[in-house]
């Protein structure tokens, strides 16, 4: 972990440079702000909602898995009688046709009517119904933490956002000084030009210097406005509201180091946590299949009440004696049954689930080695970040004593353009590595809270 003492140098290397004035302006947008905005109207989180919505509709029906089955069925047949001994298969399809053997057929109509109530219930199946709750429930909590990652992931890509805009407003404000250099630069050379020292040849090149700093204006202008429009769509805040607060960067710059040193290192993570609720979905299922295929016990029972325009001696009566009900009974059974096949079944289907979780257990195990090591590396690349703003500051200095000292040779014909652009150049690229190093620090600091699971002391710390 970097010293407090690292974080206050930086500080002071934070507050020299560019002056570019650092205060909350009037209307700027925090980053709490924003990721509170993005949190409530990121259209991504708003499908994961919904996803959790529909697994616990799910989880609602499996747990209505022991209900039975109870049936009403009437109907009422016309036709014939006629019947031989012997049994048969019906396959569904051959109606069912009582008594009726004779010694000829009997083509006269019959008609006959049929009431039932029948009621099949599993009563026990050791515990089938209650793994697949347990599987149902698991995957509410899969959803859960799957809304969790993205609301994770969209906090960062936020922030590093938020960053972004910084970055560009310092840069453009670094190209606006450019711009001004060059014009100066111009009126320099046409006053030097109409007075003979100077070739009349330095007034094009400065031109074509001036341009070409307008248009670097304009690329990073168009750079600032696709940021911005990334996060409105994210937010749903109106574009012209998004603007960064300039003191963002410095306070990050001056306590961030301060608040991580403050908290232990935490290596859980949201998209851990999602891995874990996968695992523990996928142990649930090998239950499932473990007593899915288990013997079941269940009660049957049936109420039922038949009529019949035939007698008892066999005499076809007139069809209108057919209504109503001329017996009833009533069916009461316990019963256990088991498919022996389902021991193969069994077998193949636990051997599947098992190798499914041990697929998920080595995702879950490679996804905490590699946020182990992207928290080393963080680490790493934000005490690289410190060395290069130790650096900057002689860069820059050297760079604006020399700018000034070949302006000032050029002024009095001493040196000639092309040395004094390559000055201007190297001036230009010295303001821009300090607030690329400024904005690599932060983004360090932000992998590291990440990394760390203290994304939230960063986002207090901001408050």
């Amino acid at each position: 972990m970097l010293s407090l003492k690292k974080g206050l140098f930086i500080l002071l290397v934070s507050s020299y440079g560019l002056g570019i004035n650092a205060q909350t302006k009037q209307g700027s947008l925090s980053p709490n702000t924003l990721i509170d905005q993005v949190n409530s109207h990121a259209p991504s989180l708003m499908a994961d909602e919904s996803a959790i919505i529909m697994s616990k509709a799910e989880a609602g029906e499996a747990a209505y898995n022991w209900l039975p089955n109870l049936k009403l069925n009437y109907q009422a047949d016309l036709g014939t009688n006629n019947n031989v001994a012997g049994p048969y298969f019906g396959f569904g399809i051959v109606p069912s046709n009582s008594r009726g053997v004779r010694e000829n057929n009997n083509y006269h109509a019959a008609l006959t009517n049929l009431g039932i109530i029948a009621l099949d219930w599993e009563l026990y199946n050791f515990g089938a119904f209650d793994a697949l709750n347990k599987v149902a429930k698991s995957k509410i909590q899969i959803s859960q933490k799957s809304l969790e990652w993205s609301k994770f992931q969209l906090q960062n890509l936020s922030m590093a956002g938020y960053l972004q805009l910084l970055r560009y407003r310092d840069l453009l404000r670094i190209q606006s000084a450019a711009i001004e250099r060059n014009q100066d630069i111009e009126r320099s050379i046409l006053a030097l030009a109409k007075s003979g020292v100077i070739a009349g040849v330095d007034t094009s090149i400065a031109q074509a210097e001036l341009s070409k700093s307008r248009l670097d204006y304009i690329e990073l202008s168009n750079g600032y406005k696709q940021v911005q429009l990334k996060l409105a769509y994210l937010s749903g805040l109106p574009l012209d509201s998004i603007v960064p607060d300039t003191l963002v960067q410095q306070k990050l710059i001056s306590n961030g180091i301060a608040v991580l040193a403050q908290h232990n290192v935490d290596l859980s993570n949201p998209l851990v946590e999602l891995q874990e609720s996968v695992y523990k979905h996928s142990l649930d299922k090998e239950t499932a299949v473990k007593k899915g295929y288990a013997p079941k016990i269940s009660l049957q029972a049936a109420a039922w009440g038949r009529g019949s325009s035939i007698t008892s001696n066999d005499e076809f009566q007139n069809l209108s004696e057919g209504w109503g009900v001329d017996r009833s009974n009533y069916l009461v059974g316990l019963g256990i049954s088991y498919n022996l096949s389902d021991l193969k079944r069994r077998q193949l289907k636990l051997r599947s689930q098992k190798a499914a979780t041990a697929y998920e257990l080595s995702r879950l195990n490679a996804q905490k080695q590699e946020l182990s090591l992207q928290s080393k590396q963080a680490y790493a690349e934000l005490n690289t970040a410190l060395e290069r703003l130790r650096e900057i500051p002689r860069q820059l200095i050297a760079a604006k004593a020399g700018y000034r000292q070949k302006l000032s040779l050029y002024k009095n014909g001493l040196t000639n353009i092309i040395e004094l652009n390559a000055t201007l150049a190297v001036l230009d690229r010295a303001e821009r590595d300090f607030v690329m190093a400024k904005n690599g620090y932060c983004t360090a600091l932000l992998h590291c809270a990440v990394g760390t699971n203290q994304f939230n002391q960063i986002l207090n710390l901001l408050r």
